[in-house]
């Protein structure tokens, strides 16, 4: 005769109870675990920003989730396309989903970041220098193949679908880092804080399930003034945001630098200030011995649309790591 489990037993509680007693473990059972973590990271590639002096500050880690944050025109999208194009010369599998801006758009900005060569001066208006321009674009082409993906849709785009395509790049394609650009074009409403929320919990869990970097271009709210600094409270939207990542930038450009070199000229106190800082104000898996939040000074290259890392110091070269070409 079978015996019959009755309505009023408390599963729940069970569930619970075993749960908690499966989960506490002596830290003497993770000892081999860690061991073992010791010895993968000493052989795991490190991946780095552009700039060399970077590097014992901050390191690029699979399954993590970077904000990227600035004001409207202060460089996000140059500093992160410089990035993207770091990381290819990495030999790192690239996408970027750029709701904001056409392929195209993105594509030119690279090859004027990859050739150093600005494609719309006025020294390219001929024939001749247009076949030359063809040929830096055929350059870009083959540097790109096996490196470089764009995900083709402007406007707004459905969160879903975006979480989607994070996975199939991931999983299908192999690919490492996936940028987004940016959560605005993703949740809709600035104020639906619970969307935001959850819409960066899913690209947290998905970079670590995927093994990716997920790389999440965000708006800050508009300062007092434009020449103040921000911090990681001013970003838009829910405060939960950088909560949940394990890394934030905040991209300022000098304006104040600007203002005092259009007002004085050459008498300008602030002709030896950096063009851009690069803030970063969270780095959650920092392991070095330095300062895990730098503050990274940069310069603009006029000609070439990058930021350089010291004052008068020549367009990057992303053939390698470090872009530099060898003569």
């Amino acid at each position: 005769m079978p015996e019959f489990l009755t309505d009023d037993i408390d599963f729940a509680a069970y569930l619970q109870d075993t749960d908690a007693k499966t989960k506490v473990k002596p830290a003497s059972d993770f000892v081999e675990d860690a061991k073992a973590r010791l010895r993968t990271r000493a052989k795991t590639k490190r991946v780095f920003l552009p700039w060399p002096k970077c590097e014992a500050y901050f390191e690029f880690r699979r399954g993590e989730v970077t904000v990227w944050a600035g004001q409207n025109g202060h460089g996000k999208t140059d500093v992160t396309t410089q990035v993207a194009l770091s990381l290819c010369g990495q030999d790192e599998k690239v996408c970027i989903a750029s709701f904001e801006m056409k392929p195209v758009t993105t594509i030119g900005r690279m090859v004027r970041m990859f050739s150093r060569n600005n494609p719309f001066h006025e020294a390219y208006r001929s024939d001749d220098a247009i076949a030359l321009l063809d040929d830096e674009y055929d350059q870009f082409g083959d540097f790109s193949k096996g490196r470089l993906w764009l995900y083709d849709q402007t406007g707004t785009a459905r969160s879903d679908t975006v979480l989607g395509m994070v996975k199939y790049c991931g999983n299908e394609l192999g690919i490492t880092h996936v940028f987004i650009d940016s959560l605005m074009k993703c949740v809709r409403a600035e104020d639906d804080y619970n969307a935001q929320k959850e819409f960066v919990d899913q690209l947290c869990a998905i970079a670590k399930d995927c093994n990716v970097h997920i790389h999440l271009v965000h708006h800050l709210k508009k300062p007092s003034k434009e020449g103040d600094k921000p911090d990681k409270h001013d970003t838009k939207g829910s405060g939960s945001i950088t909560d949940q990542v394990d890394n934030l930038f905040m991209v300022w450009r000098n304006k104040p630098k600007e203002d005092a070199w259009k007002a004085q000229g050459q008498h300008s106190n602030k002709q030896t200030e950096p063009d851009c800082y690069l803030l970063c104000r969270k780095q959650r898996n920092y392991e070095g011995s330095e300062d895990g939040e730098p503050t990274i000074s940069l310069w603009r290259h006029a000609e070439a649309g990058q930021f350089v890392a010291n004052p008068g110091d020549s367009a990057q070269w992303f053939g390698r790591y470090p872009h530099v070409e060898s003569m």
